[in-house]
């Protein structure tokens, strides 16, 4: 089914499911076949010689969505649900390995927005939390407790929000709306809705005459 090199290897292409490539690493057969019965990326590292799973340590696991090979079956694309702060290991503060700029003509359209979809990397953090519970985590607070707990504590947030939005500081609105927002997302995770579903909702509605 793949063709690898005649090191064994074949080369991955690792993209989440915005359209945004993360990494690339390389596969042996037994790497790629762990992928395929984990449902999550594995890879060869070829200056330590040895399979390694994507997470295991910074947590920063991939979910697999889906595998793809182009033509010449030498080569994968893997579709992912990114999880942690990240793809890139080296450097928290980027989403993706590929963020050394070495030349552009113009900005590039995502270098106007910001560098995470927050929403997204958030709520994908909440269902992490969910998976793999933390000791002193205020999520799996939440989550213990149940919905009971999760409903009241959104509810509270948006009596702050109506409060806030009473008040002159747009600082302390901005604070609140973030607070609630982070109980939705919660909400969500816990219901198993997914950001996806929301949008597809709000894009039908765009589209409904008369709103």
């Amino acid at each position: 089914m793949i063709r690898y090199d005649e090191n064994g290897l074949v080369p991955a292409v690792i993209q989440d499911t915005q359209g945004r490539v993360l990494m690339v690493a390389y596969m042996n057969d037994e790497a790629f076949n762990k992928t395929l019965q984990t449902g999550e990326t594995w890879f060869y590292s070829r200056r330590r010689k040895e399979v390694w799973k994507k997470g295991a340590e910074a947590g920063n696991v991939q979910k697999v969505r889906r595998i793809t090979a182009d033509s010449d079956r030498d080569a994968v694309l893997i579709i992912v649900d990114q999880y942690g702060h990240g793809a890139c290991d080296d450097n928290k503060e980027e989403y993706s390995s590929f963020h050394n700029l070495i030349m552009a003509d113009g900005p590039d359209p995502s270098d106007l927005l910001p560098k995470r979809d927050t929403l997204g990397w958030l709520y994908a953090t909440i269902e992490d939390r969910r998976r793999s519970p933390k000791v002193g985590s205020y999520t799996n607070y939440l989550m213990e407790n149940g919905l009971d707990k999760i409903l009241k504590s959104f509810g509270e947030e948006a009596t702050e929000v109506v409060i806030a939005g009473k008040n002159e500081r747009k600082e302390e609105l901005i604070y609140e709306v973030s607070d609630l927002l982070y109980h939705l997302l919660v909400l969500l995770v816990y219901r198993e809705v997914s950001l996806d579903d929301i949008w597809r909702e709000l894009q039908d509605r765009s589209s409904t005459s008369g709103r």
